[in-house]
């Protein structure tokens, strides 16, 4: 039982760090200069290209015969997972972590034709180069090995996402502390103290990360925390 939740757990991994490495090549070439910092985990891995994947997994590889079904159920699957992930992020956090209305025959901005044709090709190559590589790793792996391996990366996720979760939490609360909707003085004061205290540095890194992730992040409510965490980012901390 142990041993099949961490078979999943290490496909999982391995698949998010796919993703990771085609943001990152893709974002590379996109600006021309390397990219690494990619999503709001610290880890070198995103996890809404490993959920894709499990499911994928789970659906399509019993087509696998049928490169157009795969195409097509990738491009469905990925699609509808990144507007489901884009809806969720932007109720809790008041923010729009990635828009493509300036892209063509998109939906809402959260999704555009073009990512579900780019997600239709990485099914392909989930299908038929990915999964098979993934599953070969974890084939060869001797017992010992796999379970070493991954109990260890399982701790670091978890450590990830406590820490990420933290973050995020410490960000969106920090708005109950302001009694009026026009608060931008108080608003800069306070982040800047919070954000140059030392029992915060840490919460300033991630924070910073994360901002640094998602450069493009696009916010509907101008007084959210993290539309003023940007806005304010952009300015610089100022030194004591």
């Amino acid at each position: 039982m142990l041993d099949n939740f961490l078979n999943l757990f290490l496909q999982f991994i391995i698949y998010s760090f796919f993703g990771y490495l085609i943001e990152v090549t893709s974002c590379s070439i996109r600006n021309r200069k390397l990219t690494l910092n990619r999503g709001f985990f610290l880890g070198p891995y995103l996890p809404i290209f490993g959920f894709s994947c499990m499911l994928m997994g789970f659906v399509i590889l019993r087509y696998k015969s049928d490169l157009l079904i795969v195409f097509v159920m990738s491009a469905f699957i990925s699609s509808t997972i990144e507007y489901i992930t884009s809806y969720g992020l932007e109720k809790i956090f008041k923010a729009r972590w990635w828009d493509y209305t300036n892209h063509k025959f998109n939906l809402d901005g959260r999704i555009c034709l073009f990512n579900s044709l780019l997600f239709g090709i990485g099914g392909i190559a989930f299908c038929y180069i990915i999964n098979p590589v993934t599953t070969f790793i974890i084939e060869i792996m001797p017992l010992f090995l796999f379970r070493i391996v991954s109990i260890v990366l399982l701790v670091l996720f978890l450590v990830d996402v406590i820490i990420t979760i933290t973050t995020l939490y410490q960000v969106k609360i920090s708005s109950i502390k302001f009694k009026s909707r026009d608060v931008t003085a108080e608003i800069t004061k306070i982040i800047r103290e919070e954000l140059t205290k030392k029992r915060d540095i840490k919460t300033n890194f991630f924070v910073r990360h994360m901002l640094n992730a998602f450069p493009l992040i696009n916010t509907n409510d101008y007084n959210s925390p993290l539309s003023r965490l940007k806005r304010y980012s952009s300015k610089g901390i100022k030194k004591k």
